[in-house]
C-alpha cells in the first residue's frame, strides 16, 4: 500500500487506566473516520503513574493486560492497524516491568512487540530528576513491524537519542519510523523536533511520533507536539499542546524517491573506531 493516511493520538495519560483508555479510543475513532488507518498512541498511553511502586502495582501480564485486549479489539472495530505505544507488563523473575509497545494488525492480532531499550535516568536542571532502570527492565532486541502497510521501525522515547537504533531498521528495510513518547517538556522544548527531524533525513524514513501532553500524576509534565514527518525532513502535522489527534498522507513512493537524490544509506563506509 504505497499511499495511505497515518494518525497520531495525543493524550493526557493520568492514573485511571479505564478512563485513559476511553479518551484515546475516542479520538482514534476520530482519526478513523478522517481516513486513518494507521494509528499511532503514545508512550505510557494507558496508565501515567509516578513512582516505581505504582507502576509496578499497575502492570500485568501481558496474557492477561487489560489494555492490550482493549487495544486489539479496538482494531479490529477499526479495521486498522494500530501502533500501541507502550504498556506496563510484568516480567517473569523480575521486579522490574517492561515498557513495551505491541503492533496490532487490523485483525486485532499482535504482529510484534518492543521493549524500550535505552533508559532516561538523568538529573534535569530545576530538580526533576529520572531513574527507569530502578523501574523498567531495558530490552536488547530491535523489532522491526511488518504490516499490510509496509516495514515499521519500532522504538519508543528516549530511544530516540540513539541513532545507530534508526539506521539499523532502515536498512533492514523499514520505511517508517514508530517513536511514541512521553518527552518532558523541559527536554522537549530544546530537542523534540530537532531530533525527530534528524531522524528522518538521515534514513530517508517517515517518523511518526505520538506523544503524551500536559500535566500528569506527581508533577511530572510533557511536552506534546505528536509529528508526523516525511523522509525529506518536513513536519506534515503537529498536534500542539492540547489532547487530540493529528493526520497526514504517507507516500511510501516519496522514501525511495528521497534515497536516491541522497542515497546516504548506500554510501556508508566501514571505518576503525578512535
Amino acid at each position: 500500500m504505497a499511499r495511505f493516511i497515518a494518525a497520531c493520538v495525543q493524550v493526557n495519560a493520568r492514573d485511571n487506566m479505564s478512563d485513559n483508555l476511553a479518551r484515546a479510543a475516542t479520538y482514534a475513532r476520530d482519526a478513523h473516520a478522517a481516513g486513518a488507518t494507521l494509528i499511532a498512541f503514545p508512550e505510557n498511553v494507558s496508565m501515567m503513574s509516578f513512582g516505581g511502586e505504582k507502576v509496578r502495582t499497575a502492570a500485568f501480564d501481558e496474557a492477561d493486560h487489560p489494555a492490550l485486549t482493549f487495544f486489539c479489539d479496538l482494531a479490529e472495530e477499526l479495521k486498522s492497524t494500530l501502533i500501541v505505544g507502550s504498556l506496563h507488563v510484568k516480567v517473569p523473575g523480575e521486579d522490574r516491568v517492561a515498557n513495551r509497545c505491541f503492533v496490532i494488525g487490523p485483525d486485532g492480532a499482535v504482529i510484534t512487540s518492543y521493549d524500550k531499550i535505552h533508559m532516561f535516568d538523568v538529573d534535569l536542571a530545576g530538580g526533576e530528576s529520572y531513574r527507569e532502570s530502578k523501574t523498567f527492565r531495558p530490552g536488547d532486541q530491535a523489532r522491526l513491524a511488518k504490516t499490510d502497510i509496509g516495514d515499521i521501525g519500532i522504538a519508543i522515547c528516549y530511544d530516540v537519542r540513539f541513532p545507530q537504533l534508526f539506521r539499523d531498521y532502515a536498512k533492514a528495510g523499514a520505511k517508517i519510523l514508530s517513536i511514541p513518547a512521553a518527552f518532558t517538556r523541559t527536554t522537549g522544548q530544546a530537542h523534540w523536533h530537532n531530533l525527530l527531524r534528524s531522524r528522518a533525513i538521515e534514513n530517508g524514513c517517515y517518523v511518526i511520533a505520538a506523544a503524551q501532553c500536559g500535566d500528569h500524576p506527581g508533577n511530572r509534565q510533557t511536552f506534546g507536539h505528536s509529528l508526523i514527518i516525511d523522509p525529506w525532513g518536513e513536519v506534515l502535522a503537529d498536534a500542539g499542546t492540547d489532547p487530540g489527534f493529528v493526520t497526514a498522507e504517507i507516500d511510501l513512493d516519496r522514501v525511495e524517491d528521497i534515497r536516491r537524490m541522497v542515497p546516504s544509506l548506500h554510501n556508508d563506509r566501514a571505518y576503525k573506531p578512535c
